[in-house]
Parts: C-alpha cells; sequence; structure tokens
C-alpha cells in the first residue's frame, strides 16, 4: 500500500512537471527581448514622467538617479518623491538637484490614513507629473540610456497601454545567486509572462523595476488610489490596468536595466516578508496549499531518490531531471550557470520558510511592517484586488 501510494505520488509529480515544461517551453519562445529593438531616432516621440519613489534610499539612489539623467530621450521629466526620509537621502537630492535642474524633487512629510507609504509616494508623483507616459520605478534601477527610445516606440507599434520589464537582477554570493535563478525560474513558470498580452486571458504581471504606463489608462484604472493598501502593488497595478481594458506586455530587460535585489540573506528575508502574504491574499489556506505544492514538487522528489528504490526512484528521478532542465534554461537566460539549477531544493525550501514565516508575523502582529510603518491587517485584506 505504501510503495503503491509513492508511485502515484511520483507519477502526478511527473505529469505536472512534464505539462509545465511543456508551457514553459512554448512561452519562453514568446517573450521577447527590449535590446533586440533598436532605439528610435528621428521621430517625434511623447513625453515621459519617471516617478521613483524614495524612502531612506541613501545607499543606491544616487546611482539610480545618475542612469536617469544620462537617458537619452527628448522629453523627459524626472519626479523624485522624498517620503519621510529619515537617512541621507534627502541631501543627496538636493544635492543632486543643484547639479541638475531637470530632478523634480517632491517631498511628503505625513502619510495620510489608508495608504501604504511607498503606493502614496506613486501617486503622489503621478499627480505632479505631466507626461503622455509615466514609467514607475525603484530607486535602486540603473538604465541603459537608450532604454525609453527602445521602450516607447515598442509601446506604441503594438498599442500598449502598458509595458513591464524583468531587470538584471544582482545578487552577491553563490546562494543568494542561485536563488534569483530558482525565483526567475518560479516568475516564468507560474506567473506565465507570455499569456500577458492575451487580452483573454487573466494572467497580468508588473514589475516594480519598469512600469511603464499610459497616463490615460492609469486614470480610469484609478491609479494608486486602487492599491492603496497592496504590498505587492507593482504586481496588482498590472491586474488593474488590464481590468480596465488596458493592453500589456511583458519584455527581458537584459542589458537594459538592472538592480542589486538584496545584499544579503536577512536583506532578502525581511523583503520578501512584506508581501508573501499579501500575494496569497492574506488567507491561511492559500499559503498551506502553494507551500505544500512547492514541497512536493521540488523538495520531495530531490528527498525520494535518496530513500527508495524501484519505480519510485526512477519516476522521481525524471521529475529531478526535468525541473533542473527547466531551471538551468532559466540560469542560462539570466547569462549565469547552469550549474546554479542545483540549489533548486535549498531555493525552494527557503520560499516555503519565508511564505510561513511573512504569514505567522503578520498573524502574531496583527498586520506588516514596512519601511518602519505599522500597517493592519484588517486594512490590508479589505484592499482586495
Amino acid at each position: 500500500m505504501i510503495s503503491a501510494s509513492l508511485i502515484v505520488v511520483a507519477t502526478v509529480t511527473l505529469l505536472v512537471a512534464v505539462v509545465l515544461a511543456l508551457d514553459f517551453q512554448l512561452g519562453l519562445g514568446k517573450i521577447d527581448a527590449l535590446r533586440r529593438h533598436p532605439p528610435q531616432w528621428g521621430k517625434e516621440l511623447p513625453m515621459v514622467s519617471v516617478i521613483v519613489p524614495a524612502r531612506n534610499e541613501e545607499r543606491q539612489i544616487e546611482q539610480a538617479l545618475r542612469s536617469l539623467l544620462r537617458l537619452d530621450y527628448p522629453q523627459l521629466e524626472i519626479t523624485v518623491v522624498n517620503d519621510r526620509s529619515t537617512d541621507g537621502t534627502g541631501a543627496i537630492l538636493t544635492r543632486m538637484k543643484a547639479l541638475d535642474p531637470r530632478l523634480n524633487i517632491v517631498q511628503i512629510e505625513q502619510l495620510p490614513k489608508g495608504w501604504l507609504g511607498k503606493n502614496h509616494a506613486m501617486q503622489y508623483g503621478a499627480d505632479r507629473s505631466h507626461g503622455e507616459w509615466m514609467l514607475f520605478t525603484d530607486a535602486d534601477v540603473v538604465f541603459e540610456p537608450t532604454v525609453l527610445r527602445r521602450a516607447i516606440p515598442y509601446a506604441q507599434r503594438h498599442g500598449l497601454d502598458h509595458l513591464t520589464m524583468a531587470p538584471d537582477t544582482k545578487m552577491p554570493g553563490w546562494f543568494l545567486q542561485s536563488f534569483v535563478v530558482c525565483f526567475a525560474f518560479y516568475f516564468y513558470a507560474y506567473l506565465r509572462p507570455w499569456k500577458v498580452r492575451d487580452q483573454r486571458s487573466g494572467a497580468h504581471l508588473g514589475i516594480g523595476a519598469f512600469n511603464l504606463v499610459r497616463r490615460e489608462q492609469y486614470r480610469a484604472a484609478g491609479g494608486h488610489a486602487a492599491l492603496a493598501m497592496r504590498p505587492d502593488d507593482d504586481l496588482k497595478l498590472a491586474k488593474v490596468l488590464k481590468r480596465s481594458g488596458g493592453r500589456a506586455d511583458c519584455l527581458n530587460g537584459l542589458g537594459m536595466i538592472s538592480v542589486e535585489w538584496y545584499s544579503s540573506f536577512r536583506e532578502l528575508v525581511v523583503g520578501l516578508e512584506k508581501n508573501t502574504f499579501a500575494v496569497a491574499e492574506y488567507r491561511v489556506a492559500v499559503v498551506t496549499a502553494t507551500s505544500l505544492a512547492v514541497f512536493m514538487l521540488h523538495v520531495w522528489p530531490f528527498l525520494a531518490v535518496g530513500i527508495y528504490a524501484g519505480a519510485a526512484w526512477w519516476l522521481n528521478l525524471a521529475s529531478i531531471v526535468i525541473w533542473l532542465a527547466l531551471v538551468a534554461q532559466t540560469s542560462s537566460l539570466q547569462q549565469l550557470s547552469p550549474w546554479r539549477a542545483f540549489a533548486l531544493p535549498f531555493a525552494a525550501a527557503t520560499m516555503i520558510w519565508i511564505q510561513w514565516r511573512s504569514m505567522l508575523i503578520a498573524l502574531r502582529s496583527g498586520g506588516i511592517r514596512w519601511r518602519d510603518t505599522h500597517y493592519a491587517l484588517r486594512e490590508l485584506r479589505a484592499n482586495r484586488v
């Protein structure tokens, strides 16, 4: 009976792996890369407002803003929202503004009730910007100078209202780099970015490093006011835009935008802590189901081949080969060694631990703490999108 059950579990796992692998392979070929599209010269382009929310970003904001100021784009407005920073961010912004008047610096001294700080800062910046298009980006993203001369014409040619782009994500150390690869695999496999452009599909995707939005559609979707209490604002912005009729697409941004995601394991855990429970809509059942699925698909087969023999061993080995091949392919897409695929079971276990840690902290404290501000769980749950 036990042997038969093991074979059934291994068979189901293998079938899931095969189906997901087929979808993954067919889908990856549909994802375009911005670097393949040359910059457009000699034709009038619409005004773009770049909006950068910043709270305590002294470590990386100067490098990010210098890259924005190097953007080769004719009609460009850069609005940086200093959201109650208590470190050296304000001084850096004041100094950079004196050197380059193209920077539009706006200050927020107080957070209104019913808003997350970052979401309010983005809405505040959007209300004080004037471009036909708005690029919402984070305060640690570095841009290649021609990125907008490529992205705006691409969006115009395809009739888009929203274009998002996956950055080249950098982290130090073998495990963190391997975690990025495995995280990217989950990104591709479960969010299915190749379906974003399909208006009949519910697939939606927004990435905080690069959310390029047509202002008219942003207003029609309700802006960030519709996401006032969503820690997963980048993802949900894509949802409300598509739900309001906006056309969207997702590109590979390798070579065009880059970001140092987290500089240590502790930063990684704390950084993901704020939004992993939100992605599960603050539901214990969803966390339980997803963590169990990740364990059975990406951790258990690696354990099973060390415990069992016979048919179960071969079935689990087949699943492992498929998973490793897919993650190795993801690694190659990011121009990293395919050997990082072997970190998959450890990265999957880490993801499960972060999920449960995020949930338990939120339930115990009655909310989440983000950038020195506590937000009540009842208010977070009320903002369903």
